[in-house]
């Protein structure tokens, strides 16, 4: 059974009508609980509380109830035509796709570059991966379901379903894949851009710390020495690249020490205080 997320008294993006878990709820047949339970649990995974990597986590691990056969799952989060975040269910399968990003062939990388589904039922002697499918044999893996994660036609991530018996995955099994991989990409693609927020609203904050950094050195080398403060800013650019340090770094150490020596001038207590 999958763990449900605690009712918080909001209503949950799968009790919305409309709602892609809810329309591919109606194409579900009847005896496909796993695949059911498994869309609802995924339409209550939250971006907001959980981390990129946590939740990418949960979709996979989810897609290995879903799927009938599946030993394990990856995801593969793909930003800017590579792929930049692996997470993965089970031991294994960090193992198999180590092998796959590491000689750049295997199945998740060609269902990611076709944007089509990729299944093998005997990895070893597959042709389409000289490299790849004998390596990941010798560990016992020889089945594979790749199902590209397509949100707004494009491709933004990749799920490798993987078992150790040979023909594990039938045709039932990758539509049910494919049944899954519709809501698993659209929250993947919302974790992806509230990560991409996240990092750019600190990336702004880290500069506005940085400019009130410099401009306070600035202000240290004109009370010393009458410069202007583009001679000011000069010195610190030309002390950055002199030394190999960033500028605000410099900034930071100028700040530093001036408040060192303020310090150390302050009138210490009076006798008998």
């Amino acid at each position: 059974m999958v763990e449900q997320l605690p009712d918080d008294g909001k209503q949950q993006s799968g009790d919305l009508p409309g709602h892609p878990v809810t329309a591919m709820l109606a194409n579900v047949e009847g005896d496909d609980a796993d695949l059911t339970e498994s869309l609802i649990a995924l339409s209550t995974l939250s971006a907001a509380r959980l981390s990129l990597e946590d939740l990418l986590t949960q979709v996979a691990k989810f897609a290995v109830q879903a799927i009938p056969g599946a030993d394990g799952a990856g995801l593969t989060l793909i930003e800017q035509g590579h792929s930049d975040t692996v997470v993965t269910s089970a031991g294994f399968v960090r193992e198999v796709d180590t092998i796959q990003y590491s000689i750049n062939e295997g199945p998740c990388i060609t269902a990611a570059a076709t944007g089509e589904p990729v299944r093998s039922g005997s990895l070893s002697a597959d042709h389409r991966w000289p490299r790849f499918g004998p390596r990941v044999g010798r560990l016992g893996v020889h089945s594979v379901l790749s199902l590209p994660l397509l949100a707004d036609e494009v491709v933004v991530g990749a799920m490798n379903v993987y078992a150790h018996p040979k023909n594990a995955f039938d045709e039932r099994a990758e539509r049910v894949g494919q049944l899954f991989a519709v809501p698993a990409a659209i929250a993947v693609q919302n974790a992806q851009i509230l990560a991409q927020t996240k990092r750019l609203t600190e990336n702004l904050q880290r500069a506005m710390i940085n400019r009130a950094v410099i401009d306070q050195a600035i202000g240290i080398i004109i009370s010393r020495t009458g410069m202007t403060p583009d001679e000011a800013f000069e010195r610190i650019r030309m002390r950055s690249q002199n030394e190999h340090i960033k500028v605000s770094a410099v900034a930071a150490g100028i700040v530093d020490t001036a408040a060192r020596r303020a310090r150390a001038r302050r009138p210490g207590p009076a006798p008998g205080n």
